[in-house]
Order: structure tokens, then sequence, then C-alpha cells
């Protein structure tokens, strides 16, 4: 039988929403990316729908969060507003 992952408080909820909306885009991918990993089977939906994000989003926030170079890198987008990759 499968343990169903635990969601967090309303209280809890609340506060990483209003945390999630001062964030940069970049950050952004990455705390839902963080967030994510800490709740295993199932956190991608939980926190897709909890931040109203793609799941594509918050893979390539995983990605980045497993890349070294992708977080020493202080630009959010290359010049001439393409997003870095």
């Amino acid at each position: 039988m499968r343990m169903l992952m635990e969601s967090y408080s309303t209280i809890v909820e609340a506060q990483m929403v209003r945390f999630y909306s001062s964030l940069n885009e970049r950050d952004r991918r990455r705390y839902a990316a963080l967030e994510t990993t800490k709740l295993g089977h199932g956190g991608i939906q939980y926190i897709s729908t909890l931040l109203g994000l793609h799941r594509k989003t918050i893979v390539r926030g995983m990605t980045e969060l497993n890349s070294e170079e992708q977080l020493t890198t202080n630009r959010i987008r290359k010049k001439g507003g393409e997003e870095e990759v």
C-alpha cells in the first residue's frame, strides 16, 4: 500500500505562496524545486497546484539546483532578453 504525501497546513501554504510571489523568475523555479524535493512522491503535483506553475518549470528548477554552474550564475536572462538555459 502506498503512503499518501501529507500536505502543509493552510497557514504554511499561505506563507509559501506569499514568499514565492516575492521572488524573481529564477528563484521561483528553484524554490518550487526545493519544496518538491522535500515532499518526495507527489510533490511536483502538489507544489505545481499550490504555486500555480507548470510541472516542467519545477523540473527545470530541479535541474538548476543540481547544476553547480547554474547555481553560480548571477544573471537571470542573457543579454538581449533571452532566457538563460
